[in-house]
């Protein structure tokens, strides 16, 4: 299978994932709904490293791969999830999945800051584009029932939060992978220590939510279905970081998740909390057409 594939794969997932957890973050707590989300996912990627024999790659594996796995760990799942579960349940996963498609602007910057790498005008035009979609985005709220007013700043620094951590993740990945070439071992490595850290987070809060969360049966269900989806698109994300390209990848899946979003929030957690309207499918288009602009620059 190709990372294209495996691209596409992860895409049709992670729409799903964002579209199941914004049911079950509105009635949990972000931190506690974060916290299970990585409970599942470390368990489920477990238990495949296990049967697959993959566990046995870290004999003779240095040091340096696996602090590298934790920093993509950390960035992604600690600060990343939590920024999502956050976001959705602010302002609702259709604009949400829309915000985190601004990936590749906070590339594009970092390139520019760090390495001295200024932008030609298509990726100024990437920037303009992307820029204009999180504005029309930003311009309704739809995704709290009852709500017509504009988002808030600090609501849409939620999902751009994400995007940052997510854009500097796969740098950290890649780098792991050239010294221990198993994208689900490395994963699973990450997400292991991501959750001993998010543990002691909890327990610094004396465990604040995990009562309520004991008490929403429906949503601990949905939160199980999510913390499945994720585990096994985040295994697919990183196969295809191996096989192909991160720019590739990264566009390949900015291209599918908001499709699947935007098309079956609506179905399957209803109007009156997902209200998609043609200003978002708008929003959506322009942010992809920056976005790609940014990825494929000359």
């Amino acid at each position: 299978m190709s990372g294209v594939l495996w691209a596409v794969a992860s895409g049709v997932g992670f729409g799903l994932f964002q579209v199941f957890n914004r049911r079950a973050v509105r009635d949990l707590d972000v931190y506690v709904s974060t916290f299970l989300q990585l409970v599942v996912s470390v368990l489920v990627l477990g238990a495949v490293v296990v049967a697959s024999g993959e566990l046995a790659l870290l004999r003779g594996t240095g040091a340096g791969p696996i602090i590298e796995f934790g920093i993509a760990a950390f960035l992604h799942f600690f600060l990343g999830w939590t920024l999502l579960n956050a976001s959705q349940k602010q302002t609702g996963a259709a604009r949400t999945t829309l915000l985190v498609a601004t990936v590749p602007v906070f590339g594009t910057i970092a390139a520019a800051v760090g390495l001295g790498e200024f932008p030609g005008w298509p990726v100024a035009a990437g920037v303009g584009l992307t820029v204009t979609g999180v504005i029309l985005v930003s311009g309704q709220h739809p995704g709290i029932e009852g709500a017509g007013r504009p988002a808030r700043w600090w609501e849409i620094g939620l999902g751009l939060g994400a995007a940052l951590c997510w854009a500097v993740s796969p740098v950290f990945a890649r780098r792991g992978l050239e010294g221990l070439p198993s994208p689900l071992l490395g994963l699973t490595l990450g997400l292991a220590g991501t959750v001993v850290a998010y543990g002691m987070l909890l327990a610094a809060r004396r465990g604040a939510g995990v009562d309520r969360a004991l008490q929403q049966p429906e949503a601990l269900g949905y939160k199980l279905l999510a913390g499945v989806l994720v585990a096994l698109s985040q295994w697919a994300r990183w196969v295809a970081i191996d096989l192909a390209p991160v720019a590739v990848v990264l566009a390949l899946i900015q291209a599918v998740v908001p499709a699947v979003v935007l098309a079956l929030a609506p179905l399957v957690l209803g109007r009156h909390l997902e209200r998609v309207t043609g200003r978002l499918w708008l929003g959506a288009g322009v942010i992809t057409s920056g976005s790609l602009l940014l990825i494929f620059r000359p």
